[in-house]
């Protein structure tokens, strides 16, 4: 069975491609992106298989 590991990362707007790509690089899959606590940030959650 397959396990996962999970990440929370704090996005800015004006650099949310940027900080998605790094961690894509990184193997990590985006599941879902969620309003953060002020008008200029997202919070998105990560997974990616454990070793």
């Amino acid at each position: 069975m397959q396990k996962w590991e999970y990440a929370t990362v704090p996005l800015l707007v004006h650099a949310t491609k940027q900080i998605l790509d790094n961690w894509g690089d990184d193997g990590w899959e985006l599941v879902n992106v969620i309003p953060g606590p002020n008008p200029e940030q997202l919070v998105a959650y990560m997974k990616r298989p454990k070793s």
